[in-house]
């Protein structure tokens, strides 16, 4: 199922409500999801709501009751958002870490916002120390139920060249189609010409799992997912060079390199998470 089907947010029977402008989109989840920090369970629900906003990746919004009281204190921050109104915030405790701010909710809701989302509790997540999807950890944000990752073997020829030097020459990729991603051709190692120097930069993806790098001429260019989640376990071992600072050719046709948020070298995350 995607968006357009089923309860899909523009299906016939979208389980979620749109706010009137239609650029925010909370709907119920169906796992269980839980946040921990310094070892404590400080929120654990069946009943969480996700929220769509336009231009952020999606957030978990607890119901109050499904978070534990006792970590939270209020705290003196306040911020307005102008979509769904003035926010107050939570310090959260658990044993002697003190994370300032982490939580946030709002006591009511602009007209024209999902009214449901008043009183539920949110977190930031990369203050958290983990979260959980059932009984599995995911990193960086929630996994978008409308994103999908497509992962296929190809026969294409697939060359990869920088500054006229071959870096690597295949015809048996793997191709990964994201959405809303430039498409990322996956090779084996056999494949690669150029000398991989290993890199210390890690980054973390909750739809394929945690990636290690590999320098080329002294930039990040490469990247591998030793031991990925069993969804994308078919790009195990290969590699795959940043579309957008290589040049690829496909069957002999040179492909415009992608413009994205990794023209220019891997970022911190988030964003070098999505990256496909």
């Amino acid at each position: 199922m995607g968006m357009m089907t089923g309860t899909g947010p523009l299906g016939r029977r979208p389980a979620g409500t749109f706010n009137t402008e239609q650029t925010l989109y909370l709907e119920p989840c169906p796992k269980r999801v839980r946040v921990v920090v310094a070892g404590e369970t400080i929120a654990d629900s069946r009943d969480v709501m996700l929220l769509q906003e336009a231009g952020h990746q999606p957030i978990y919004y607890f119901p109050s009751g499904d978070v534990r009281s006792s970590c939270l204190e209020p705290s003196d921050r306040h911020t307005r958002c102008p979509r769904k109104g003035k926010a107050s915030y939570y310090d959260i405790q658990a044993g002697d870490t003190v994370v300032e701010a982490g939580a946030w909710y709002y006591p009511s809701v602009l007209d024209g916002a999902p009214a449901q989302l008043a009183g539920m509790i949110a977190f930031y997540w990369n203050r958290m120390d983990q979260w959980f999807e059932e009984d599995e950890e995911v990193f960086v944000h929630p996994r978008d139920p409308y994103h999908r990752v497509d992962i296929v073997a190809s026969d294409r020829h697939v060359r990869v060249l920088l500054d006229g030097e071959v870096l690597a020459d295949s015809t048996r990729p793997v191709a990964l189609f994201e959405s809303n991603l430039p498409v990322r051709w996956y090779l084996p190692r056999q494949d690669v010409r150029a000398e991989l120097k290993d890199s210390d930069t890690v980054t973390r993806c909750p739809y394929k799992g945690v990636a290690s790098y590999h320098k080329v001429s002294g930039q990040d260019l490469v990247w591998c997912y030793r031991d990925p989640i069993q969804e994308a376990a078919r790009i195990q071992g290969l590699v795959c060079f940043f579309n957008e600072q290589v040049d690829i050719e496909l069957d002999g046709e040179l492909q415009e390199r992608p413009e994205s948020p990794w023209s220019h070298g891997v970022k911190s995350e988030p964003p070098a998470v999505t990256r496909g």
